[in-house]
């Protein structure tokens, strides 16, 4: 069962949010239940995920559901509550959503543009201490090409809360990509969280750092340090969003500096280095360097910071590709 924090203001969920290093999953839960306390559509769609029922299913028993450890069913249950008119919010493993009910997620959600906010826990390698069947490295390639779907990875807890506010009115499909454990905060001042819009976290010229998620955004901005004192300037992008792409900011970035290296906890295939492989291709050609996991079975248990800088995902190796691409433009 996951930790369960009593000491929330409810009232300043904003500000609590932005001084405490909680996991991303935890300030979702504390938002999903703020807002359904005052809109009786919200409801918690629980595959047994382990500490919803006391919370939300406590407060507002009204509306929760738990299909228990059934995901191909928790689709299809969120799927009718949608076409209801209700606003459900489908809990469960990342893996499980993005594989195992790869196909209710296909036909019932996105096929039929319903507005289903699939929450997923436990994404890339933040499981890592349970080995690799709970590893979600390819759950974007898989969700980003269906249609209608919005994919949000936020980087710590205040950018989760704010993301879960401002798509509660999305009218389609959501995928809301999230980890397990506490990660480093970093966002702590109060700041407005656009939907698709790239945010910039620091200025630079001579290369752009496009990262997404909690520990590759931190990564960057560290491997943006240890440039600096190399005397290089790099630019660097929380890329929030997934889907819709800030193609405009990767433009931008294309024609004002020497190029791209992009940062994740997923595989290098159909994430979001690809993403911005095929978003600067088409109209703003520049290097792109891939920072993630390689195409391999990551047959051992850590957790996941460790796990990320085994297979190279690390802000040394942000590093060296950003000089890397430095140098050729020099």
């Amino acid at each position: 069962m996951s930790e369960v924090i009593t000491d929330v203001p409810t009232e300043a969920p904003s500000e609590w949010a932005r001084h405490h290093a909680v996991p991303t999953r935890e300030a979702y839960r504390r938002t999903l239940l703020d807002m359904a306390r005052l809109d009786p559509r919200i409801f918690c769609v629980d595959s047994d995920m382990g500490g919803l029922e006391d919370g939300f299913g406590q407060e507002l028993p009204d509306q929760y559901v738990n299909v228990g450890i059934a995901e191909a069913n928790l689709m299809g249950v969120s799927a009718g509550l949608a076409h209801s008119g209700l606003l459900p919010y489908a809990n469960t493993i990342s893996s499980f959503a993005a594989s195992r009910a790869a196909e209710q997620v296909k036909i019932d959600v996105a096929g039929n543009n319903l507005p289903v906010r699939i929450v997923v826990t436990h994404a890339g390698v933040s499981a890592g201490h349970y080995g690799p069947t709970h590893h979600a490295l390819e759950d974007i390639a898989l969700i980003r090409p269906l249609p209608h779907m919005t994919l949000v990875v936020p980087c710590d807890a205040a950018e989760t809360e704010a993301a879960v506010r401002a798509t509660a009115d999305l009218p389609g499909p959501l995928f809301l990509r999230l980890g397990r454990a506490r990660t480093p905060m970093v966002n702590t001042e109060p700041y407005e969280f656009r939907l698709g819009e790239a945010r910039l976290l620091r200025e630079g010229e001579d290369v752009t750092l496009v990262a997404t998620g909690p520990y590759p955004v931190v990564m960057a901005l560290e491997a943006a340090d240890l440039l600096a004192r190399q005397g290089r300037s790099a630019r660097v992008l929380n890329m929030h969003t997934i889907k819709p792409l800030d193609v405009a900011a990767l433009g931008r970035a294309a024609r004002e500096t020497g190029g791209l290296v992009t940062v994740e906890d997923h595989v290098r295939i159909g994430g979001l280095g690809a993403a911005v492989c095929e978003a600067v291709a088409e109209d703003h050609p520049c290097p792109v360097r891939r920072i993630g996991v390689p195409d391999a079975y990551l047959d051992f248990v850590a957790g996941e910071r460790s796990l990320l800088e085994h297979v190279g995902v690390s802000p040394e190796r942000i590093a060296e590709a950003a000089c890397d691409i430095v140098g050729r433009r020099g």
